[in-house]
Order: structure tokens, then sequence, then C-alpha cells
């Protein structure tokens, strides 16, 4: 926070030495890329346990695959949140929206709406997540750290997507 109590925003520059700096601490401590839908995953087994039965999960394919454990990628999961809060504290950006200005102006009030589409999109980004092996820590920041094709390919697609999006919500108005 600045010493004036003003908001600042942080220097993606900045932001991007420290992910990439904490990607190689965390391939040298754990052996591994930095990641994070198998621990959502893991943490969705946790809850449909409670929700379907754990014997129902247990025997669930995927949830064989991926089991409910407390492991690096969980606190990986509980480190990103807690960051990204702190994050907006610290920038004095924190703020609870159902409709933000963006989606108003483009879509309007209906706060329903937002969350049928904010959910349907994020379910459509965590299928293709696991469908890929990755999301855009473990595809995009990890393997192309790695320069592998398929890190490189998922950031072209991920940038592509993203200039469309962004067209589609701030083109111009006629």
């Amino acid at each position: 926070m600045s010493s004036n109590g003003k908001k600042f925003n942080w220097s993606p520059y900045l932001v991007g030495a420290g992910i990439g700096a904490l990607s190689w601490v965390v391939f040298v401590v754990m052996a591994n890329p930095i990641g994070i839908t198998t621990a959502i995953s893991q943490v969705a087994g946790g809850v449909a346990g409670v929700a379907i039965g754990s014997d129902t999960v247990a025997q669930n394919p995927y949830w064989m695959k991926h089991p409910v454990k407390l492991d690096y990628g969980t606190l990986f999961l509980v480190g990103t949140f807690l960051g990204a809060l702190l994050s907006a504290l610290a920038s004095r950006s924190f703020r609870i929206e159902s409709v933000p200005p963006v989606w108003l102006e483009r879509f309007g009030p209906s706060v329903m709406r937002r969350m049928v589409v904010a959910f349907i999109g994020g379910a459509l980004a965590m299928y293709g997540a696991r469908m890929a092996g990755g999301c855009t820590s473990g595809n995009g920041i990890s393997q192309g750290l790695q320069l592998a094709v398929v890190g490189w390919t998922f950031l072209v697609v991920m940038f592509a997507s993203g200039l469309g999006t962004a067209w589609l919500l701030f083109r111009p108005r006629n």
C-alpha cells in the first residue's frame, strides 16, 4: 500500500518476474511445476463426497486418479486464494460486486444472467483445463518455461481468446 493511503496498481513486470521466480523455486523445492486444476479437482471430490457420499466419489474413475488429499497442490490453491485476497486488500482494489461495470454496460444489470454465464464459463474453462492436462499455470507458465510445444500453443490460444473477448466487451458501440 502506498504511504499516502492511495490505491496503487501492481507492476505487471514485477508480478511476472515474481511468478517466474516462484516457478523456479517450486521446481527446485517440490520437483513439480506449479499448477492448480488438479488441486481444485481434489477439493471438488471432497465436496462431492459430502454431497453424494464418499463411496460414490471413491468409485468414480476420475477421482480414483485424483483422490482428496492435503498436498502441495492443495496448499498452492489455498495460497493462491489468500495471495489474491491480500493483493486486492493491499492495493485497495478489493470489492464485492455481483455485476461488474463492464458487464453492466454490455449485458445489463441481471445478477442471475451474470452468475449463470460465469458458472458456465468457469465449468467450460475447468473442463478444458482438465482435458488439456493443465491450466494457465500448469500449461502456460510451467510448460512455457520448459519450452514445451503444448505450453506455447496454450499461451497463443489463450492470448488470442483474450483479445477476442476484450474486443467483444470493449469494442466501440454504434
